[in-house]
């Protein structure tokens, strides 16, 4: 019961890391959630693992949550006007910003990137700016979306594998033991 305690407690940390991951930049926020319950399962597994149908719900999380990330950001140059040359700008602004400038260029790589692309293809600067400011907010709801879903998951994970003498397979008994039988009197033999 201690290791799984202690079990519970480790991958819990991870999973917390995994939150504030989608928060900080550099740091694979739901995949590390979603690493810290494979891992689990697979070294508990029928001792009080979380389960591998609890496993799919989390990667469905954790795919929901990297998909909104993307998917905010387009929509969100999208919303304000950019074209899909804005809309790849800002892709290609995050991962420029998150390796050139960490953690200022995620904000400002999404800006400069779909500004930058409609700009350089014909747009009027006011024009590529608003399709900036989309992509801007844009990443900051696919931020939120993310860290939601990493929340959920965090939690889905907590409650499924709370440690207990319940989740437990059952210990084997040992058999009983009988007393030896008392040897019958020897027929008389005359």
């Amino acid at each position: 019961m201690t290791e799984l305690w202690i079990g519970y407690v480790i991958v819990l940390l991870i999973m917390f890391i995994g939150v504030m991951g989608n928060l900080i930049p550099g740091i694979p926020g739901t995949p590390l959630i979603l690493a810290g319950a494979v891992g689990h399962q697979l070294y508990f597994v029928g001792q009080g693992g979380v389960g591998w149908g609890w496993v799919a719900a989390l990667a469905a999380l954790g795919l929901l949550a990297l998909g909104l990330d993307y998917l905010a950001t387009l929509l969100g140059a999208k919303k304000l006007g950019a074209t899909w040359r804005g809309m790849v700008g800002a892709v290609l602004g995050v991962v420029v910003g998150v390796f050139v400038f960490p953690p200022i260029g995620l904000i400002v790589g999404p800006f400069v990137g779909a500004m930058g692309f409609e700009w350089a293809f014909g747009r009027e600067a006011r024009e590529s700016a608003k399709a900036g400011v989309g992509a801007v907010l844009g990443l900051a709801l696919g931020v939120v979306g993310k860290l939601i879903c990493s929340v959920v998951m965090f939690a889905l994970f907590a409650y499924a594998t709370w440690p207990s003498a319940n989740s437990l397979p059952a210990a084997p008994t040992p058999p009983a033991l009988e007393a030896p039988a008392a040897e019958a009197p020897e027929a008389a033999t005359d």
